[in-house]
């Protein structure tokens, strides 16, 4: 196969295509697949390709306006456990079947895979339209999480036979690809993830918000963003920030984002600050104004809330994996610990409570690094895949990828 990395740094260069792009999560909702996907299809639309948005009905007054160049086709879902607030959509292949014959998409992007882009991809084999998949959340990976370990493995099975199906799957980085690719995935490309840099901005830093918090000019405020659950590996943000405040008793830590365990942290912590789910501009803020970013996450496909922070010029201490391997370089924009090397983490967090300088020259340097990974750049990327899986691009490199219905792992395209 061709060198991906010499195709996608080729301009997208070809016909309009009409994409079915299918989630089963999109904005309001509020997390990374939602936004990735949203910029995804923004930048598509921007390049005069018509879109047509296939995802579970939010609530019972969610009725978007179609537009010239996005359709909406709102499916049936249910809640998912433990995520109330966000719905997996139901089977829909006959549905999907009877609006793709009417209007057949050019190429299909399934950006989640729940029974909804199950039931879009057989539809899509069936109908001999070329798919696209995007891994994005390690959900194998949650299982320990949640009790139900012994589910690892066919869990694990189901979701390397879903991306095996289609022509392509997306991964955000390279060492996701070659984690993916040793355990038997096929055909994938690394596509990035982006950030929206005009957003996030040190420049919106708010000293009345910190004051709000306790916190003055020179105090060092800590903050973790996101979703406040069991796989998020929340016991190590707490072991770091006590290691910080042993060297700066006047430390503050602001937990942003809500979830099944706000409750029990905020009985355990009552001195910690819980700012619970903030979005746009408030959400900028509440980042510019901290100083230090801990994201202990081990679950990660990606994690988009270290751009977000490195925009907004924190200094970033993580694992070294996933977007903190792919963007950040060791004491020169952010720290990094080796993988579940919890005292490692509480170690380079508590190095940065007696350092400002240090603060400060990571939480530049993160904003210079931050500025090179606009969205733009990504959609073009991903837009040019689109475009060779479709068989549109019109000049450049072509990328070899195998008919939609060979080489699948059971020798057989599955059923509708």
């Amino acid at each position: 196969m061709e060198n991906t990395a010499a195709l996608l740094s080729h301009p997208a260069v070809g016909r309009s295509l009409c994409i079915a792009v299918v989630t089963e999560t999109y904005p309001p909702e509020i997390n990374g697949v939602a936004l990735t996907v949203r910029h995804l299809v923004d930048g598509l639309r921007r390049h005069d390709h018509r879109i047509q948005l296939i995802r579970p009905r939010q609530s019972p007054d969610d009725t978007p306006q179609d537009e010239p160049d996005l359709a909406h086709f709102l499916q049936r879902g249910f809640p998912i456990p433990r995520y109330p607030h966000l719905r997996m959509g139901l089977p829909a292949g006959a549905e999907l079947k009877r609006i793709w014959r009417a209007r057949r998409p050019d190429v299909v992007h399934i950006a989640t895979e729940g029974p909804l882009g199950w039931s879009a991809l057989n539809a899509a084999l069936k109908l001999g339209i070329p798919v696209s998949s995007a891994f994005h959340t390690n959900f194998h990976s949650y299982t320990k999480h949640y009790g139900i370990g012994w589910l690892r493995q066919p869990i694990g099975a189901y979701l390397r036979r879903f991306h095996n199906l289609a022509r392509l799957t997306l991964v955000p980085d390279e060492g996701l690809r070659r984690d993916l690719e040793h355990q038997g995935y096929r055909n994938l490309a690394v596509v990035g993830r982006g950030v929206d840099v005009a957003l996030f901005d040190p420049a919106r830093r708010k000293l009345e918000l910190r004051r709000s918090w306790g916190a003055s000019r020179h105090d060092l405020v800590a903050v973790y963003v996101g979703r406040l659950a069991a796989e998020k590996n929340l016991d190590a943000v707490v072991d770091a920030f006590d290691a910080m405040r042993a060297r700066h008793p006047q430390a503050k830590l602001v937990w942003v984002g809500d979830g099944p365990q706000r409750s029990l942290l905020q009985a355990r912590y009552p001195d910690h600050i819980f700012a619970g789910m903030r979005t746009g501009v408030d959400l900028a803020e509440h980042y510019a104004s901290a100083d230090v970013f801990l994201f202990p996450s081990l679950t990660e496909t990606f994690g988009n809330v270290t751009l977000e922070a490195m925009a907004s010029g924190l200094a970033v201490v993580a694992y070294n994996y996933a977007a903190a391997a792919e963007n950040i370089r060791h004491g020169e924009n952010g720290l990094v610990a080796e993988f579940d090397d919890l005292a490692r983490f509480c170690e380079q967090a508590a190095g940065l409570a007696a350092r400002s300088e240090m603060v400060a020259h990571l939480g530049r340097n993160a904003r210079l690094s931050a500025q090179n990974l606009a969205w733009s750049h990504i959609c073009e990327r991903f837009e040019g895949l689109l475009l060779d899986i479709a068989g549109a691009r019109q000049a450049g490199p072509a990328l070899f990828l195998p008919a939609a219905n060979s080489r699948l792992e059971s020798g057989s395209a599955p059923q509708p």
